[in-house]
């Protein structure tokens, strides 16, 4: 994607703390990851931003529950949100709108990340890890 020079000022103590989370990255690519997440969730409301071992990706606040998780099951049930209330309890319907509206606007990033998950299977896990990796007998 093209980029566009632009010129802000920006208050020290935001770029200090821009310096103490990016480590070896240039500034200008923690800045536009942090205004991109910022902008997600301004725009999705009850969807933060957060580290977990796969990366960083967009979850439903409060709870450890990627939204890709959500639409995938809706897909599977048949995009049924009654179907999905049941299979889901323990989100709220609210949490679950939150969901459906991110996939709404962003579903090239969602359906990346369901292909990427449907992808891995026990054999390609077995070839990753080594401590799944069956012993000669």
């Amino acid at each position: 994607m093209s980029t566009i020079q632009r010129s802000f000022r920006i208050k020290e103590p935001i770029l200090q703390e821009i310096d103490k989370i990016r480590k070896n990255r240039p500034a200008n690519a923690l800045a536009n990851e942090l205004l991109e997440e910022a902008l997600k969730m301004r725009r999705c409301p009850g969807i933060i931003f957060s580290e977990g071992v796969s990366g960083r990706r967009a979850r439903i606040a409060g709870t450890g529950v990627e939204v890709w998780e959500v639409i995938n099951e809706y897909q599977i049930l048949g995009e049924n949100i009654k179907s999905l209330e049941k299979a889901l309890p323990h989100l709220t319907e609210r949490q679950l709108v939150a969901a459906l509206n991110y996939y709404r606007y962003y579903p090239e990033e969602i359906n990346e990340l369901i292909q990427s998950n449907e992808a891995i299977t026990p054999e390609v896990v077995r070839g990753r890890f080594s401590l799944t990796k069956e012993k000669n007998r």
